[in-house]
């Protein structure tokens, strides 16, 4: 006996906004450590100091500058330089800090009682903050080598700003300390400053900078050897020099060696080993970092930080979907071609009894008349029930002013879709029940081939398969390419598994005798043919695909209809699985079915549209950060597959390619709304609230297209 309800299921509607602003707020974090991330680590100056790009303009700098001294105050109308006194070196350091290198420099220098400086640059810094504070403990001074290495004469003045300021608070919130000191990468000596050299100067003296240029190049990041360096770095005569070296960017063993013997030789000579202050004779620059200053640096030392570890779990992330991707293609085609071969004569007993149609029907007088004509025109026996659920606009008048044979209406009380097919199968006269949208048009032998597998009796039920009708449009042709490809493949893998999850309303028979054990149709969920199927899984009936069993039906025309549709497609899908989730640990056929088709769904039609906006998001950071050559390649690649995964199966379906020159620029709309879909459903499941019935609007512009039967 069926336990119908009269009532539509009582259901609350909780708004969702809130979790749109959160996502908001999540996309733009997530946008902002991805931006902060490509920064740091593929916008960074990897050229060696010593060779800038080619200046060719010398006319606006000072004399004062290019024959003065090699550290620059630029402020005012009076350039001031200072050059360093007699017998003593500022060894100066660029690139650093470095884990490998840097402790070997500052080893070598605490043995023989050297003082130095450290140019540093910012996000070496945030990544070596220990390191960074031994150089200041350790009596060494510390200035700044931009955030990224960046040449500064290049840079417009909002980013020259972003590389000092940045630099400036990493420094603060690793070591504690604030510098006016700027070594500017690829500067040399001031002979050789032009004028976008100066022009980066003026402006970083505006931020409170001095230049610090040097007198003599190590020439160790041309690596020719430890001979070769001592050479560069060996001062002519008692002069002061402001020495160059790296403790950098690559292998710095040579120079290394090449300290070990300096530092002892220029001491012996009477050479002084100090800090750049003190070689030019200005009083001590560094100061202790502000409270604010520190809590700032540590701030963006975190985000430098928290944004690796975006990326990271990003990138696993982008393998799980390429991979899972790839799984599907690849199960889909496989299982599709093994269904192809294996379900010719599948059946060879004829099954000829009469059939029962049941068609919900609400408020579907654009389209009814269309569909119920399709089904009388079938070349199968069978009666046509049309359950009108409390219908306002004349549909059940409308059909029963036709007067075809073998069709009656029912009227009833609005109760709902489910309610109003399981009054149909009360009342149906036959075994074998057909259930049909209101809005889908039958091909003549529709009915016959849908009814063939029965003569299997271990079959409770039979999906068909459901065609897009209205693909005219570009939205029609992007979903007549998933109606093809997505839910018809992913119906042959069903199949073969045994564990079908959906026979589609558009389209399904099922035995009386297995709905009526199941109790009906159920309302627990806004999927009733999703929940239905997984009711006859478990009960041990199998349900087949029917192919060649052919129906056409209205889509969405418009974005907004689409969003609803698959909405409650998507959340209702959600409700049926969390409702059978006990078949995970059942036994036998439902043990089968649950552990097969749940996890498919939870992993293929729930993580991987989860997964999708990571394959976006790191399209967009390839674009801008990386090669985009290789970026739209892996891109073509995607497409490729998905192109030759649909070519495979319009052959199976017997379809015109044609529309698959759409198949690109589905990636960029139709896509991104898909998995939107998802990311609303699960939230709105998450926050535990139901939604009611949003019916899709009609227009009865259905039509077969042209060289179908009909």
């Amino acid at each position: 006996m069926i336990r119908r309800r009269t009532h539509p299921p009582s259901a609350r509607q909780v708004p969702l906004r809130t979790h749109w602003l959160v996502l908001t707020v999540c996309v733009v974090s997530l946008v902002a450590a991805l931006l902060l991330n490509g920064y740091t680590q593929h916008l960074f100056g990897t050229a060696p100091d010593a060779e800038p790009p080619e200046r060719t303009s010398f006319a606006q700098v000072p004399e004062q500058v290019s024959g003065g001294g090699p550290v620059i105050d630029a402020s005012g109308a009076e350039i001031r330089t200072a050059a360093p006194k007699p017998k003593t070196i500022a060894l100066t350091f660029d690139d650093g800090p470095d884990p490998v290198w840097t402790p070997k420099i500052l080893d070598l220098l605490k043995e023989h009682d050297a003082r130095a400086t450290f140019f540093v640059v910012g996000v070496q810094v945030a990544e070596h903050q220990r390191l960074t504070r031994r150089i200041d403990a350790e009596g060494h001074q510390l200035g700044l080598h931009t955030f990224t290495h960046a040449d500064l004469a290049a840079l417009p003045n909002w980013r020259r700003s972003f590389e000092l300021r940045q630099s400036q608070l990493i420094l603060a919130g690793a070591a504690g300390v604030s510098t006016p000191l700027l070594r500017p990468p690829y500067s040399s000596r001031a002979e050789a400053v032009a004028d976008e050299d100066w022009a980066g100067m003026r402006y970083a003296r505006e931020l409170g900078y001095l230049t610090v240029l040097t007198t003599q190049d190590s020439e160790d990041w041309r690596r020719l050897g430890v001979e070769r360096i001592l050479s560069s770095s060996r001062p002519v005569g008692d002069a002061g020099q402001i020495l160059l070296v790296h403790d950098a960017g690559g292998d710095r063993s040579q120079t290394v060696a090449a300290l070990a013997v300096l530092i002892p030789e220029l001491k012996a000579r009477g050479f002084r080993f100090e800090t750049v202050s003190e070689t030019v004779g200005i009083p001590q620059p560094v100061r202790a970092a502000t409270l604010g200053e520190r809590l700032r640096g540590l701030g963006m030392i975190a985000a430098i930080q928290l944004s690796g570890i975006v990326l990271l779990v990003l990138t696993w992330l982008l393998y799980l979907a390429g991979g899972l991707s790839l799984l599907r293609a690849a199960a889909t085609v496989l299982a599709a071609r093994r269904h192809s071969r294996t379900r010719a004569a599948a059946w060879p007993e004829p099954v000829t009894e009469p059939v029962t149609v049941v068609v919900p029907a609400f408020n579907e007088s654009a389209g009814i008349e269309a569909a119920v004509r399709s089904l009388v025109a079938s070349d199968h026996p069978l009666e046509v029930i049309v359950v009108d659920d409390g219908s306002t606009d004349g549909t059940a008048d409308l059909v029963e002013a036709l007067r075809l044979p073998g069709v009656r209406v029912i009227r009833q009380l609005n109760a709902g879709k489910p309610a109003a097919l399981t009054r149909g199968i009360e009342e149906a006269a036959y075994e074998l029940v057909v259930m049909v949208d209101g809005d889908t048009v039958f091909e003549p032998d529709a009915v016959r081939l849908l009814v063939q597998p029965f003569a299997d009796p271990g079959i409770g039920a039979v999906s068909g398969n459901a065609k897009v009708g209205n693909r005219n449009g570009v939205l029609g042709r992007w979903q007549h390419i998933e109606y093809v490809v997505g839910f018809n493949l992913d119906r042959r893998l069903f199949d073969l598994g045994r564990c079908m999850p959906t026979v589609p309303g558009a389209i399904g028979a099922f035995r009386r005798t297995a709905l009526l054990r199941a109790g009906g149709v159920s309302d627990d969920t806004l999927a009733e043919d999703t929940d239905l199927t997984m009711t006859l899984c478990r009960d041990g009936w199998r349900i087949v695909y029917e192919e060649r069993a052919k129906a056409w039906t209205e889509a969405p025309s418009s974005l907004g209809s689409l969003w609803r549709q698959r909405y409650r497609w998507c959340y209702g899908t959600l409700q049926a699985m969390w409702k059978h989730r006990g078949a995970l640990t059942q036994r036998g056929e439902a043990g089968r079915f649950g552990r097969r088709c749940l996890s498919f769904l939870l992993a293929f039609q729930v993580l991987l549209p989860l997964l999708a906006p990571v394959v976006d998001v790191f399209a967009l950071y390839g674009l801008i950060f990386l090669d985009p050559l290789h970026v739209a390649t892996l891109w073509l690649a995607f497409v490729s597959v998905q192109a030759l995964t649909s070519l495979y199966a319009f052959r199976l379906d017997g379809e015109s390619i044609g529309p698959l020159w759409s198949l690109p620029l589905q990636q960029f709309v139709y896509r991104q709304l898909m998995y939107l879909v998802v990311i609303q459903s699960v939230v709105t499941a998450l926050a535990g609230s139901r939604l009611r019935w949003q019916r899709m609007e009609r227009y009865g512009s259905l039509q077969v297209p042209a060289g179908r039967s009909r």
